[in-house]
């Protein structure tokens, strides 16, 4: 985009010949100097930045801003010759290796947007849905995104023409239409504008990365937020400990129990009490104290005791994934039992499933604040060194009318609840007796396996009182039965059923806890009395599971 003396004078204003003074070393660049800088490792990332989050509308929103030259805000370098780990590619470009032991610039803020201009000036890649395929119109006057690698009309310019001046004035040349002069003229403003729009930079010098660090987490903590992952990783992170690559080997390990997608932040509860602290968001900020051997450990404590939590939560409970699991804190609390007690006996394992059966259906984590997790950090130690046999949760009286007032609404902690109490029984299609999946059912991912018993259609201008989208009236079915049924009265395709399954019908029944009471209420087509059985069969499932 530049000619030769141009980028020369680009380059000398920025050239690292020595590092400079402590002191911020205020400057004005051209945007597409800084670009380039990038892709030849004059300017790096450091792993503590986080991932490119932009989304396609925001990456048009910044190239939008600087044709019509708007500010776009500053960026702020800091220069040094520290040697830290780095990024190798930015906006899917590989990034040149800097020279050994030459003083390089740091990108601490404006990632987003030079990451936005290397790769809507720089892509050159193969996938037509990458966020970087964007042409500009000259004749909407608006950037967009291609949805194909094929060139598009002359009046829509790639904006990876913009950095070879010549494939770009080519194809304006060949532009043929009556408003041919108007549009070549637009793309020779466009032109000149990304070519000589500049951007204040801010440098910093030859500062340690414990000085770094908080100015990091100041300068980040507005525009898109930094999530305290984020934060916590910048004022721990050393050459020796990235506490994201950390906590991605932890879930790593926990990809084949299906709980790799579980909450970061989560885990960071669980490695501050590990380090010594609690699970607060005050202990949590505390770990920046901590040197990184000891961050090191107490994450490899939390990893470990995560592996056993998860062990505990799939074959104990019958938790598939952290998709199922009601409460992400749940496992927090069972993390640090396990890390406490990484072999509990008999009774110390059945207390911790009495407990995930009480939190889950009282909904105690729906409000857990700082005292609730100061308490249950107790206990777990209490029950660890034996001092108690449980994890106290409050008493709150549960009715079996919750079944029938709540509904079935997807990631309910209540309705995850009630799907693993069904799951127990192991359950058989109603139609069919075929085992049904709950695995894939529980990944809550859709709902194609839950369904009604007694069918919206039918129950349509017939009940005053319960929810047809109860619990007391939701079973795993396959989709195909589903269909089947459609808008009939249970008290015909359940007795089909019952034909052709016979004596074997009752089990059916059983697995999806449908008493023999409730089975002969259906048979009336009597829907009140029918769900007011089935959830005093749920409630007492629930209840046996909790030790109540």
């Amino acid at each position: 985009m530049t000619g030769p003396k141009d980028a020369a004078a680009g380059m000398a204003a920025r050239q690292p010949d020595r590092v400079p003074s402590k002191d911020p070393q205020p400057s004005v660049d051209r945007i597409d100097d800084l670009a380039r800088q990038i892709l030849k490792g004059d300017i790096l990332l450091p792993k503590f930045q986080r991932e490119f989050v932009w989304s396609k509308p925001q990456v048009l929103e910044i190239l939008d801003s600087i044709a019509r030259n708007y500010p776009i805000g500053s960026v702020l370098l800091w220069q040094s010759r520290q040697e830290l780990k780095s990024e190798n590619k930015i906006a899917d470009l590989e990034i040149e290796l800097p020279r050994p032991d030459y003083p390089v610039n740091y990108l601490l803020d404006g990632q987003q947007r030079l990451s936005s201009l290397c790769g809507a000036l720089y892509w050159h890649g193969r996938d037509p849905r990458s966020r970087w395929n964007i042409a500009y119109d000259l004749r909407k006057q608006s950037f967009f995104h291609l949805e194909s690698l094929d060139d598009p009309p002359p009046h829509q310019v790639r904006m990876n023409r913009l950095a070879d001046p010549a494939a770009y004035f080519r194809q304006l040349s060949v532009i043929e239409s009556d408003d041919k002069e108007e549009l070549k003229r637009r793309g020779e403003e466009l032109f000149n504008r990304f070519k000589d729009y500049k951007i204040a930079v801010v440098t910093l010098g030859d500062m340690s990365i414990e000085d770094v660090a908080p100015i990091f987490e100041r300068i980040n903590s507005t525009g898109t937020p930094l999530t305290t992952v984020d934060l916590i990783r910048a004022a721990t992170w050393t050459q020796d400990f990235d506490l994201v690559d950390e906590i991605e080997k932890i879930l790593d390990g926990l990809s084949d129990k299906g709980f790799d997608g579980f909450d970061r932040k989560s885990l960071l509860r669980n490695i501050s009490a590990a380090a010594g602290g609690d699970f607060s968001s005050g202990s949590i900020d505390g770990l920046r104290d901590h040197t990184g051997d000891q961050l090191r450990t107490a994450t490899q404590d939390a990893g470990e005791a995560y592996k056993r939590a998860v062990d505990f939560l799939s074959t104990e409970i019958g938790v598939p994934s952290e998709a199922a699991l009601p409460y992400a804190n749940q496992l927090v609390v069972l993390a640090e039992m396990f890390r406490r007690l990484p072999h509990p006996n008999g009774d110390q394992s059945a207390a911790a499933r009495n407990w995930f059966w009480r939190t889950g259906v009282t909904g105690y984590f729906r409000g857990w604040n700082t005292g609730m997790m100061a308490a249950d950090l107790k206990a777990v130690a209490d029950v660890a060194e034996g001092r108690r046999g449980d994890i106290p949760v409050p008493t709150i009286p549960i009715h079996h009318d919750l079944w029938v007032t709540q509904l079935f609404r997807m990631n309910n902690a209540q309705v995850k609840l009630f799907g693993l109490a069904l799951a127990t029984e192991s359950p058989r299609d109603l139609l069919t007796g075929m085992r049904i999946n709950t695995t894939s059912s529980l990944s809550w991912s859709n709902k194609k396996e839950f369904h009604h018993l007694f069918p919206r259609a039918f129950l349509k201008g017939r009940v005053n009182g319960a929810d047809p989208n109860c619990l007391a009236n939701i079973i795993y079915l396959s989709s195909e039965s589903n269909k089947v049924i459609g808008g009939r009265a249970p008290s015909t395709y359940l007795k089909d059923a019952q034909v052709r399954l016979g004596n074997d019908y009752a089990a059916v029944l059983r697995s999806n806890l449908v008493s023999d009471e409730a089975y002969q209420a259906a048979l009336r087509d009597d829907f009140e009395t029918f769900v007011d059985l089935r959830a005093r069969t749920i409630a007492s499932k629930v209840a046996n599971f909790a030790g109540w």
